[in-house]
This record gives C-alpha cells, sequence and structure tokens, in this order.
C-alpha cells in the first residue's frame, strides 16, 4: 500500500521538477540582440560624470538620426545648451558609437546595459582613463518610440 502512495507522488515530482529547470527557449528568441534604431524617437539623457559641457539631465529628440530637440531638465543641462556647442546632445546612436570607439581602442572600461524587450541602451559608462577624470556616465530613460511627446509651456503668471 506504501508503495501505490510513494510511487505516484515520486512520478509527480519528477515531472513538475523538470518542467521548472528547462530554460524557456521561446523567452530567449524573443530578446533581441541588437537595438533597431527607430526613424523617432525621444529619451531622458541624464549624463553625470567627468569633466566635460555634457552635464546634466536633458529630454532628447531624435528624427532620422538626428537630434532635432534637446531640452535641459536642470541648471546644469540648461547651461549646457546656452554654450550652443553643435552637436553636443548625442543620439542614442551616437552614445553606442562612442562606447564601440572607446572599446575598439582597448583602452580604460567600457560597460552598455540594454533594455531586455528591445536592446536599446539604459546605461552606459566609458572611462578611458582611470589616471583623469574623462569618465562618461549616462543614464537613458522615458524610452519612447515615434514623436516624443511635447513639453508644455510653463503658465504665464
Amino acid at each position: 500500500m506504501r508503495i501505490k502512495t510513494v510511487l505516484p507522488a515520486m512520478l509527480l515530482l519528477t515531472l513538475t521538477g523538470a518542467c521548472g529547470n528547462e530554460p524557456n527557449i521561446m523567452e530567449e528568441a524573443s530578446a533581441p540582440a541588437t537595438w533597431t534604431v527607430p526613424a523617432k524617437y525621444g529619451f531622458t539623457l541624464d549624463s553625470q560624470c567627468g569633466e566635460r559641457a555634457l552635464i546634466g539631465r536633458f529630454q532628447v529628440t531624435v528624427q532620422d538620426d538626428k537630434v532635432v530637440r534637446a531640452e535641459g531638465l536642470d541648471d546644469s543641462a540648461r547651461r549646457a545648451l546656452m554654450l550652443r556647442v553643435a552637436d553636443l546632445v548625442p543620439t542614442l546612436r551616437q552614445l553606442e558609437a562612442q562606447a564601440e570607439s572607446a572599446r575598439s581602442e582597448g583602452t580604460g572600461m567600457v560597460k552598455i546595459e540594454r533594455d531586455p524587450g528591445d536592446a536599446h541602451p539604459t546605461k552606459i559608462e566609458i572611462d578611458r582613463s582611470s589616471a583623469i577624470d574623462d569618465e562618461e556616465c549616462y543614464t537613458i530613460e522615458d524610452y519612447t518610440i515615434g514623436l516624443a511627446s511635447e513639453v508644455s509651456p510653463s503658465p504665464s503668471r
């Protein structure tokens, strides 16, 4: 009688245990290997490291791989935009290219984190030399495909 109750229990444990250990092939196959750059997208760029002009939080709109709008969301970003440096605020593709260039040079540290859904970059860190303050740290948030929502103007008082 004991064999009758133990045998079905062992069979059930074996079957359910095997299911839990198998990788989800469908999930792995659906994750993109590389990011496909959309024609239009927007994001918030938070740039905080190093001694350079591109410091602060920016709301960025990109169309046809060009920044068509950049707005400073904090004092540092607004000051950076007042410099009127051409192409100061990069596209995500340009940030990826900077990281890959540093990686191919073989110097320093390069780290790129990606969104698990579509593989767009969510964080990029570049430090070409630990001896000088040249690091670049970017956090990418609020990524949207299509026309980025326009920020409504502040009401006048």
